[in-house]
């Protein structure tokens, strides 16, 4: 007889959560002990389902890195009790948020399945029912008593993608999630079809949970007619550490000598300037265009073809660790977690 799987659900906030209330008509968050009541399919699978919920719950908007340190000690705290983790979470922030943990939990060897929904679980109508059973059902796969999905992933409406690779990308439809630059780790319809040569390996090392998430970053997105005093005010934040430099197509930026001047005197008082395309699928390729070469010369990092939820937390995660320039900058460009393909 096999082991019974143990997945603990957390609940940190959102659309999923939530129901009616029958009184009011309005929208309240939905009380987790009655789930079997909500969704009887769930007792059908035999799993030892345990629930942990944020109090106070946390609308998406309002994440941030101390929350998502909170969320990794959850994981850390019940890592070895659990076979896998479903966390139900806002849409609007959630490529943040599971990108952030898939930098925080190092050495993962079980499943982080994010999922939420469009419409809150007390709708007739709802996604969230289907996401969330799917979801459980993903966290808890094993292949020769291995978890099938040992990484951090965000499931929604009939796709499996890896969490530092989606973007938000509807705001309306079901499939409101999309992996642009990396294929889905699994198709669900009639049957689950895992892509398992897209899924990270496990390594079965001893999980190290961080939580030193440097938050001294921005994000400065470049349009035409960017002004001087915008870009001079960006970069000169006070304590800031990295900016996110979202550039066109595959990393090209207007070659002003103020601009150009400005990004060379940040590098040079220490500032990480990291190359992220505004396209959703494609990279960036300093060096292609002559107005991405001077960006290369003077030192701005190619960031590949991440995602920008992706280099923004991977930014954090890495200034958080304290480690000099010249390694940042060589780690930023290696794929810790499959975030970005090798350059």
């Amino acid at each position: 007889m096999e082991d019974q799987i143990n997945l603990l659900i957390i609940y940190t906030g959102g659309t999923i959560g939530m129901i009616k209330d029958t009184k009011t008509g309005s929208l309240r968050p939905f009380n987790f002990e009655g789930i079997y009541e909500q969704i009887p399919e769930l007792k059908r699978f035999h799993y030892h389902l345990e629930f942990h919920c944020f109090d106070p719950l946390i609308d998406s908007s309002e994440m941030n890195p101390a929350r998502w340190v909170e969320l990794a000690e959850i994981i850390g705290k019940n890592y070895e009790a659990f076979d896998g983790f479903v966390v139900l979470h806002g849409s609007d922030t959630m490529a943040y948020t599971a990108s952030a943990l898939s930098f925080m939990l190092e050495n993962l060897n079980k499943p982080v399945i994010f999922t939420g929904s469009q419409l809150p679980l007390g709708v007739l109508r709802t996604d969230g029912r289907e996401n969330f059973i799917t979801a459980i059902e993903l966290a808890a796969a094993t292949e020769d008593n291995t978890p099938l999905i040992p990484e951090v992933c965000i499931y929604f409406e009939n796709s499996l993608t890896r969490a530092n690779r989606t973007i938000k990308y509807n705001a309306e439809n079901f499939n409101a999630f999309v992996s642009p630059n990396y294929p889905v780790l699994a198709d669900v319809g009639v049957y689950i079809k895992y892509n398992k040569h897209h899924i990270l390996k496990p390594n079965f090392k001893k999980l190290k949970v961080h939580k030193n998430m440097d938050n001294r970053v921005t994000i400065l997105k470049l349009f035409p007619g960017i002004s001087k005093e915008v870009v001079e005010a960006t970069l000169g934040i006070s304590g800031l550490r990295a900016v996110i430099l979202e550039t066109f197509g595959s990393g090209n930026a207007l070659t002003e000598e103020w601009f150009l001047n400005l990004l060379e005197k940040a590098i040079g008082n220490g500032i990480h300037i990291i190359n992220i395309s505004q396209c959703a699928a494609g990279a960036v390729e300093q060096g292609k265009y002559d107005t991405s070469l001077r960006l290369k010369k003077m030192g701005i990092i190619s960031g590949g073809d991440m995602t920008t939820e992706a280099a923004l937390t991977k930014t954090m995660y890495l200034l958080g660790e304290n480690l000099s320039s010249g390694k940042f900058r060589v780690i930023m460009n290696l794929p810790l977690r499959g975030e970005i393909s090798v350059l």
